[in-house]
């Protein structure tokens, strides 16, 4: 791709904000916004394709280049692994040794409205947002299809904000005058409606397309279909009001789409694994992708995006199973002990490779590798959370000690299972296109989602049990290779949810869902900055609105608690 686009549009959250003054130890999260009055030359093709590109690239002059956002670093500043860090490190599914600022407050619990990471999420949103509206404003209805396109990916922005930052600045222009604030519901209302009557009629209709042909990155019918069924799954959280039918009624909609489960495996790869491989735009598991974000090591290179999860979760050590496709190992980034436990349930993890792990869990979704570390057993696995609260899932013995991060070896990778969900790899024994970057597209939407949200939504309108949508469920884990069961109750579809998305950007979301995510109801490692795991102020089911932005726009109100 070529962007010969000016940037710098209208950076960040506050869409008027002075100064940004967020700090790191290297300076490199100081952000600076652009007067969003600034004049522009606009190229259509160019900025239609900006507006996507700003979830896949830092900026328009490579990795190492400029970030859009001034003052924020085109790594840290990713779309993907910022949506990373706000949604599974403070969860039971990630933690992080690294001690880059804003990392241990995303483990405990603890961030606040000055939070570096979570800004530059909030900033990298509202650079998204003031991309569409500057192509809305300049070039809506050139294109009839590239307009409902872009008006798509403004309402997954705010999608995005709405459920991290709750009561959030909105404006559907590009103006020099401060938004307002909209309250969450009143914006999943105007989202709702945005998507059915102004975004679904105009998007291309939906197919299987590959990386290369026209189409593929891009938004058709089923990507409004899959973003109106999350939404409803979670409307109870946003509106106090649930949309349990809605939920369901959308998610099938997709289902009864071209875009099907990927099934078919190659190679000795699982067609799990080929999900998350360099070639999987071109090797068939697109078929189950609604929405790619695209990479290629040569044209479209970036740190912060699905490089990010491969090198923060690999190490060197684990490269005796297969070369993953990159020179990078930052090892970052494991699974929490409750993560892995979920496949093991009756046994103990191996210390062994990848593939050695996921033989012994007969699920080929468990892509961990040991690194020398075990798990403890749980028996207690069919319980509910609220059994488990003080019992074996809050294991502190010595080999759960071993295994996890503690404070006095807070830096030490190699103290927990490490992750192997993501390779460079090509499933057909094919070179990478670059030693360093990847070419793994991101599938930011995938078909199997709404599997998850009709088999959810039915078993909540049903009475805490789904045998209607059971099937749906199965289909998962058939292609995972595991058994299958005529019933699945709300709780066994959350932890099936972590089995099938860990590290793919869903779980701080899900536990807030189901009420998990700050009680003391079910607790992990390190949850509330205790090894044991405490609760934390329910304030903190949504993130703070930047400090600057609050100073800068008087119409701005805090989130309560911060």
């Amino acid at each position: 791709m070529n962007f010969k686009y000016i940037k710098h549009i209208i950076p960040g959250a506050a869409l008027v904000l002075a100064t940004a003054g967020m700090s790191s130890c290297t300076g490199d999260l100081d952000v600076t916004p652009h007067d969003p009055s600034t004049q522009m030359n606009t190229n259509e093709p160019a900025l239609f394709t900006k507006c996507y590109a700003n979830m896949a690239l830092a900026g328009q002059t490579g990795p190492d280049g400029d970030c859009d956002i001034d003052g924020l670093d085109g790594g840290t500043t990713g779309f993907v692994r910022q949506l990373f860090n706000t949604q599974e490190l403070p969860t039971d599914e990630a933690i992080c040794g690294w001690g880059d600022p804003g990392i241990d407050q995303f483990n405990f619990g603890t961030w606040d409205s000055s939070h570096p990471m979570i800004n530059g999420f909030y900033y990298r949103l509202y650079a998204g947002v003031s991309y569409c509206n500057k192509y809305l404003q300049e070039c809506g209805g050139q294109d009839a299809q590239h307009t409902a396109e872009v008006r798509f990916l403004r309402a997954l922005y705010y999608y995005y904000l709405m459920d991290a930052f709750g009561n959030v600045p909105f404006t559907t222009e590009v103006s020099i005058e401060a938004p307002k604030q909209i309250m969450r519901a009143d914006l999943f209302k105007w989202l709702e409606e945005e998507l059915i009557k102004e975004v679904e009629p105009n998007l291309m209709d939906a197919s299987v397309t590959h990386e290369g042909e026209v189409g593929y990155g891009r938004a058709q019918k089923d990507a409004a279909w899959l973003l109106l069924a999350r939404m409803y799954l979670n409307a109870e959280v946003y509106t106090g009001t649930a949309r349990w039918q809605d939920a369901k009624t959308y998610a099938e909609k997709v289902i009864a789409g071209p875009h099907k489960l990927w099934t078919k495996g190659k190679n000795g790869y699982s067609a799990y694994q080929m999900l998350f491989m360099g070639d999987n735009g071109t090797n068939g598991a697109s078929q189950e992708s609604v929405l790619s974000l695209i990479q290629d090591g040569t044209t479209t290179a970036s740190y912060g995006s699905t490089l990010f999860l491969m090198a923060s979760t690999w190490k060197s050590d684990m490269n005796f199973d297969k070369n993953y496709g990159s020179s990078e190992f930052w090892a970052g980034n494991r699974a929490r002990s409750n993560l892995v436990k979920k496949f093991f349930s009756t046994g103990a993890a191996p210390q062994d490779s990848t593939y050695k792990v996921t033989a012994a869990a007969g699920d080929a979704r468990a892509l961990f590798c040991g690194c020398g570390t075990e798990v403890k057993k749980n028996d207690d696995k069919s319980k509910k959370a609220s059994e488990l609260a003080g019992k074996e899932v809050i294991v502190n013995d010595t080999n759960y000690v071993k295994r996890t991060l503690v404070a006095e070896k807070w830096g030490e990778y190699t103290n927990g299972f490490s992750v192997a969900k993501y390779r460079n790899t090509y499933s057909d024994g094919s070179t990478p296109h670059n030693a360093k970057f990847c070419d793994t597209d991101f599938f930011l939407m995938r078909s199997a989602e709404a599997y998850f949200i009709a088999a959810e939504a039915d078993a909540r309108l049903h009475g805490d049990v789904t045998t209607e949508c059971a099937k749906y469920i199965n289909d998962i884990r058939q292609r995972a290779g595991v058994s299958t069961q005529d019933r699945w109750t709300i709780n066994q579809i959350l932890d099936e949810r972590a089995r099938e998305f860990y590290f793919e950007g869903y779980r701080r979301t899900d536990l807030i869902r189901y009420g998990l995510f700050n009680t003391g109801e079910y607790l992990w490692e390190w949850k509330g900055g205790t090894l044991k795991g405490v609760s934390f102020p329910a304030t903190h089911c949504v993130y703070a609105i930047p400090a600057n932005d609050i100073i800068a726009n008087p119409n701005l109100k805090q989130n309560k608690g911060y």
